[in-house]
């Protein structure tokens, strides 16, 4: 299958100004049962959202929010990109995280630092996870923090990340793991790239080794 590419992007940011969020702050495990993908959004954050437990099938429009908490706040409605401390993503390797995030509309995240198994999680479900150093993320949040409405401009292949006031910030990311997003492909559309060849293959093998396949079709 294939996801939608990532090339621009043009998002309000909101900012999660904690360290070591881990995925059960993400999407608590009461939230796991279903493999579905979607359907997750109303739950990102849940037990810092809400000021009540959540459980699944919920209403969540009629549950009480906490109005401190950043995406509960009008000025961040409809962000796109999540700033976020060192750390992000800690934790279980739960992949229902990611899918919280990208259900609830983030197309990408900013942090100092990310764990490895969300990092790569963030890229297989079509998020950007950019990592900038402390002292670009402090600005960052600070300038979050004093202009409502706050944009960042993306540009994946230039690797760049744009102000509002019009600075660019470089950021590094792998090669093949750009392609995959430019590209829109996920591991099964990359496997399925590839599937002529794999056809020829079987198909030496059962020339090759008919035994293998005896009783099979």
């Amino acid at each position: 299958m294939s996801q939608h590419p990532f090339t621009t992007h043009d998002g309000l940011v909101v900012p999660i100004d904690r360290a070591n969020v881990d995925t059960d702050a993400l999407i608590p495990k009461q939230f796991m049962k279903s493999i579905r993908r979607t359907g997750f959004g109303d739950n990102l954050f849940d037990e810092w959202r809400y000021l009540d437990r959540g459980e699944p099938g919920q209403d969540c429009s009629r549950r009480p929010r906490n109005p401190d908490f950043a995406l509960n706040q009008a000025r961040y409605a409809g962000a796109s990109i999540l700033l976020a401390r060192g750390n992000f993503g800690c934790g279980s390797s739960r992949e229902h995280a990611p899918w919280a995030l990208r259900d609830h509309g983030i197309r990408a995240l900013v942090a100092p630092s990310f764990a490895d198994i969300f990092f790569g999680n963030c890229f297989k479900n079509g998020m950007l996870p950019i990592v900038l150093d402390e002292a670009t993320v402090d600005r960052l949040f600070a300038e979050v923090a004093a202009s409502p409405g706050y944009r960042l401009a993306i540009d994946l292949a230039a690797q760049t990340v744009t102000t509002p006031d019009g600075r660019a910030i470089g950021f590094e990311i792998d090669a093949h793991r750009k392609h995959c997003l430019l590209e829109g492909l996920d591991d099964i559309a990359l496997t399925l790239a590839r599937e002529d060849a794999i056809r020829a293959y079987e198909r030496r093998r059962r020339e090759a080794e008919p035994w293998l396949f005896a009783g099979g079709r």
